[in-house]
């Protein structure tokens, strides 16, 4: 009697346009990105396929880069690359597939992630969907400084939503800068992990800086006062991507396919 084949982990590596989904994680009657995932999956294994995200975005928000996990014991299609890229929406492209431990976790296993927030003042059609249109005169100098004074934290309760769930607010950011090209402005952010509505919060707060709203003073006591009634999260999803998930060395080491 031969018994069952062992099943094996798969991350997957995924870009997507989040425009027209209501976020990442799969929830009940909605599109979501992870649903149509795990839907295509399942109908090129056929057989039930469940993954289990790195990062979750809301709706509205973009990834060039993010990952998921899933186990099965059926053989990888020789094409699968092709063949999964070709039932998933136009929206979503899967990039690589590795082979890695059975004990990986997507999620779990991140060292860290990094963002970009984009914003352009000209309006521009081409950004609509891809970046928040700040049609108002901003001071540079004081976001910069803004951003610089975010590195001097840990605690980001100020800029958590309200009703989350996580045990602790303490974040170690690696990377806290903008960067202008013409008309459009980039904020860059990296840390070992973000709470829900942070790099948004962080952004809108500091463009109260940037208009003259509130001094860098001002808003260091914002970030100190661990109040999130006193953050700006009013800055709209579509300028949010997630850019990179950072994971230990050599867990990526045997990719089975690619896309060049």
């Amino acid at each position: 009697m031969t018994g069952l084949a062992a099943s094996n982990r798969y991350f997957i590596e995924v870009s997507y346009k989040g425009t027209t989904f209501a976020g990442f994680q799969v929830q009940e009657n909605a599109d979501t990105v992870q649903a149509a995932i795990d839907r295509a999956l399942s109908i090129l294994f056929r057989d039930r396929i469940v993954t289990t995200g790195s990062s979750r975005t809301d709706a509205g928000v973009h990834a060039l880069q993010n990952f998921l996990h899933f186990d099965t014991a059926l053989p990888l299609h020789p094409q699968f690359l092709y063949k999964i890229n070709a039932i998933l929406p136009q929206d979503i492209v899967l990039k690589a597939v590795y082979q890695v431990p059975p004990d990986a976790h997507a999620r779990f296993a991140a060292l860290g992630r990094s963002y970009e927030y984009y914003l352009y003042t000209r309006k521009d059609p081409f950004m609509r969907d891809r970046g928040y249109y700040f049609p108002y005169r901003i001071d540079l100098d004081k976001l910069e400084a803004a951003a610089a004074i975010v590195k001097d934290y840990t605690d980001f309760t100020t800029f958590s939503k309200r009703n989350t769930q996580v045990k602790t607010f303490l974040c170690a950011i690696q990377e806290s800068y903008w960067t202008v090209k013409d008309t459009h402005f980039v904020y860059n952010v990296a840390a070992n992990r973000f709470l829900r509505g942070m790099v948004r919060g962080l952004v809108g707060t500091m463009l109260r800086v940037g208009r003259g709203r509130l001094s860098l003073e001002e808003f260091r006591q914002v970030i100190e006062g661990r109040d999130c009634t006193r953050a700006d999260f009013a800055v709209p999803p579509q300028g949010l991507f997630l850019v990179q998930v950072a994971y230990p060395e050599g867990l990526l080491d045997r990719v089975l396919m690619q896309d060049k």
